[in-house]
């Protein structure tokens, strides 16, 4: 049998909603990771998450019985902290708008820490923080208005967590964005800097990404020129794909990490209709139609990626009553 991983020398994972909600694994991601361990992959952990240091997140895992090594994790806080070391002076004040993880990689590589926009500070850097507070943003408002650099590590609106989404680093910025005319620079996905850091620590030559995410995951993928894996275990399902715009496209789909050691899902397109292993889908008066097995969740992908297919060729098709029919999918 040939699986979907063996084209790939390196998969790169997210985190959130992909291999862990919260306190929890996602069902399979331990086994799957140590397969893919075992079958001489190399495997690296990206986290847009700049609330949680490397150490932290090595200690997660393998608490969570999934094997990880500190040269395995790429943060969003150690990828804007050495985008900032390229580009700002040496000993720079920094106002932190963050958890201590970020405070601690900007100390590391030798800015100073300022406590609020009084100080001056060169540059202002933001990062997921639970204790977040409003004066905290109104600091890093006052500190931009004032000419401060401002560099951010993510721009998730929210996070995928075993009770729902919460609200995530992208809302906190949001925040300080309707005080400010200037936007930040960004170290985590979509934008290239955190993949491409990862991508050289692993030397990866063919690496793919498995993510949950179309607008930060796939999207960041794309946006370095590798192939994509999306999971529904976390913020994004059916409905959100068949609609994805073209930068947010994966290369392929599974339910979770175990479909990475399963065959590729190959789409094949007969005249008007697409076909996807037993599953069909076509357009019959602006409607797709589909039909083959649904009963299994592994039909159910079968079908959606066919269904795909269409609508990411003709965006107006009414997809709705296909998608009701995947009563497995999210």
């Amino acid at each position: 049998m040939t699986r979907f991983i063996d084209d790939y020398d390196c998969a790169m994972f997210d985190l959130d909603g992909v291999v862990y909600l919260g306190p929890e694994p996602v069902v399979g991601a331990p086994e799957s990771i140590a397969d893919l361990r075992q079958l001489g992959v190399r495997v690296g952990f990206v986290t847009n998450n700049a609330g949680r240091s490397p150490e932290v997140v090595v200690t997660h895992l393998n608490d969570l019985g999934i094997e990880c090594h500190l040269d395995d994790v790429v943060t969003s806080a150690q990828t804007i902290a050495q985008l900032m070391a390229r580009e700002l002076p040496a000993g720079a004040t920094v106002l932190v708008c963050g958890a201590q993880a970020l405070v601690d990689e900007i100390t590391a590589l030798g800015f100073t820490p300022v406590g609020d926009f009084t100080a001056g500070p060169d540059a202002v850097v933001q990062g997921y923080d639970p204790q977040m507070t409003f004066p905290r943003l109104e600091d890093a408002a006052f500190a931009i208005q004032r000419g401060a650099r401002w560099y951010a590590s993510n721009t998730d609106i929210n996070r995928p967590t075993n009770l729902g989404l919460s609200p995530g680093a992208g809302a906190q910025i949001a925040a300080v964005q309707v005080c400010v005319d200037v936007e930040p620079v960004v170290a985590g996905k979509p934008y290239p800097p955190l993949l491409q850091e990862t991508i050289k620590r692993l030397g990866a030559a063919h690496p793919v990404f498995v993510g949950d995410r179309l607008d930060t995951d796939i999207e960041g993928a794309n946006n370095v020129g590798i192939d994509s894996f999306l999971v529904f275990t976390g913020a994004h399902g059916k409905w959100d794909l068949v609609s994805a715009i073209p930068q947010q496209r994966p290369t392929a789909i599974g339910y979770d990490l175990r479909d990475l050691l399963l065959p590729r899902r190959e789409a094949v397109w007969q005249q008007e209709t697409v076909v996807c292993r037993g599953a069909t889908a076509r357009a019959v008066a602006e409607q797709v139609v589909v039909s083959g097995p649904l009963g299994e969740l592994s039909e159910q992908l079968d079908a959606l990626w066919a269904i795909v297919q269409l609508t990411w060729r003709s965006p107006k098709l009414d997809a709705a009553a296909a998608l009701t029919a995947l009563d497995k999918l999210p």
